[in-house]
């Protein structure tokens, strides 16, 4: 691989092999558990609080942690940081693997979610570093199907394990760590991507820090409030005040700071500002339809977690098809609007259908709106990605793809958090003598799914007012001062 092209398909490839593999593992990690939640936080006696923390919690440090192995990705060797990520997330499996209680295993998600919060981006920046953003739809196909395949495949897989007695819930955690290892020999193998070193280099660990706090803080009270206490209390004053004033503080940091985490000349540009919208609808719709689906299945459906896993096929094969198709018709055509507005209407439609949902919806109809989600999603995730990336040049890709990362993984989080606090009430509410709580939730989850499709809206109109662009057939890389290879 020379420093002034892109490198050959075949050394693309290889490439590819691990960070693909690094991309699968990663993804896993935060669906493979939504099966396994029931049986999990039955034995660890968690309560429904924590059945949405254990989810939330990897979400949340992934969110938390993007954006900081984003900046350092535009510093130093992204080969050295993919595989620190990667002991990272091997710990914190390990960790929730060998939990004894809902609070361990809720703080080894969070670890869990540090490592994932760097293997994700920095995948994408990887391939943003090799490949041009035109040739780069040729292997959208690649990336797409096994997002697709961890994504909507982590529920099956994680139901058959709980279903296989002599495995059991803990390898739900143990089945990603000889995945991480591979993936990191194969990158040591595969992977050479100049290093440009910049000195005087400052991380802006103060932003990470306040936007890290004002999070947290909401999603803390999202899941008690009206609950623990009421909406109108102290707490809420305290904690509503707590996170305007940590999230202005962090503002405030970002256009201060030599090295913003999250750096406001990428956030004021058009493109970029309406990608990031997108991506919130398109995490909320990722994260939340493989998290809700698989458990309205198996509570309100009575399926067992593997049926609950297997039910979710037709989402999978929407992301598998219309990811593949898309990316060939973009590196074809060089356009991607068209694709973004096709598919987030596509995932619009589907959470719509699925608004209607009760205890006894016909399952071809939700198959259908599975497919649409898929479909949306395979269209959508990873081209708004791909919109910066083209936008930006490439000594800012680390921070424009994490970026784009951080508010997908946000969306994800906030969209499991509000959403799985919804569904908890409206079940505590409507359960009855008369009506059994397998009912109840069924209700419950056809609104949660109904406030998706509005969340979903948003996307529709990011993509609509995107300016029409042409994916540049160039890498354009610098010149750099001081080179290493990785």
């Amino acid at each position: 691989m020379t420093d002034t092209a892109a490198p050959s398909r075949r050394q693309i490839l290889e490439a590819l092999t691990g960070l693909l593999l690094a991309l699968f593992v990663s993804t896993l990690a935060s669906t493979v558990v939504a099966t396994a939640l029931p049986r999990m936080l039955s034995d660890l006696h968690g309560s429904a609080t924590d059945y949405t923390w254990v989810v939330t919690a990897t979400l949340l440090a992934a969110t938390a942690a993007t954006p900081i192995w984003g900046k350092l990705a535009d510093l130093y060797s992204k080969k050295t940081l993919l595989q620190l990520a990667a002991v990272v997330f091997i710990a914190g499996s390990i960790a929730a693997g060998f939990a004894q209680n809902s609070g361990q295993l809720i703080a080894a998600r969070a670890l869990q979610g540090i490592g994932v919060g760097g293997l994700q981006p920095l995948v994408q920046i990887a391939i943003g570093a090799m490949i041009p953003p035109r040739e780069r739809g040729k292997y959208a196909g690649y990336q797409s199907s096994v997002t697709a395949i961890s994504t909507i495949g982590g529920p099956l897989l994680g139901g058959l394990i709980v279903d296989t007695g002599w495995l059991g819930w803990r390898w739900c955690f143990f089945i990603g760590i000889p995945f991480a290892l591979i993936a990191m020999v194969l990158l040591q193998l595969t992977l050479k991507l100049p290093v440009l070193r910049r000195d005087n280099v400052k991380i802006d660990y103060w932003g990470s820090t306040l936007i890290t706090g004002g999070v947290s803080l909401l999603l803390t009270w999202v899941s008690f409030v009206g609950d623990a206490f009421a909406w109108a209390s102290w707490q809420t004053l305290v904690m509503v005040g707590g996170t305007l004033i940590l999230l202005v503080a962090a503002a405030w940091v970002e256009t201060r700071a030599a090295e913003p985490v999250v750096p406001p000349r990428i956030l004021r540009q058009r493109t970029t500002a309406l990608a990031i919208l997108g991506s919130l609808a398109a995490g909320t719709a990722m994260y939340g339809a493989a998290v809700f689906l698989t458990q309205y299945f198996q509570v309100s459906r009575g399926r067992t977690p593997t049926e609950a896993g297997l039910l979710t096929i037709p989402m999978m094969v929407g992301i598998l098809l219309s990811s593949i198709i898309t990316g060939r018709l973009i590196s074809k055509h060089g356009t991607i609007k068209p694709y973004l507005v096709i598919g987030s209407t596509s995932l619009t439609a589907g959470f719509v259908i699925l608004g209607f949902v009760d205890a006894h919806t016909s399952l071809i109809l939700i198959g259908v709106a599975m497919t649409l989600i898929g479909a949306g999603v395979g269209m959508t995730l990873q081209n708004f990605v791909l919109v910066v990336q083209n936008a930006v040049p490439l000594s800012d890709i680390g921070a424009a793809s994490a970026t784009v990362s951080f508010f997908r993984s946000l969306g994800g989080t906030i969209g499991v958090a509000v959403l799985g606090a919804v569904l908890a009430r409206q079940v505590a509410t409507h359960t009855t003598a008369s009506v059994p709580a397998a009912t109840a939730y069924g209700d419950a989850t056809g609104l949660v799914f109904a406030i998706s499709a509005g969340v979903a809206l948003l996307g529709v109109l990011a993509a609509v007012l995107l300016e029409p662009v042409r994916l540049r057939t160039a890498l354009d890389l610098p010149t750099p001062t001081v080179e290493k290879r990785s």
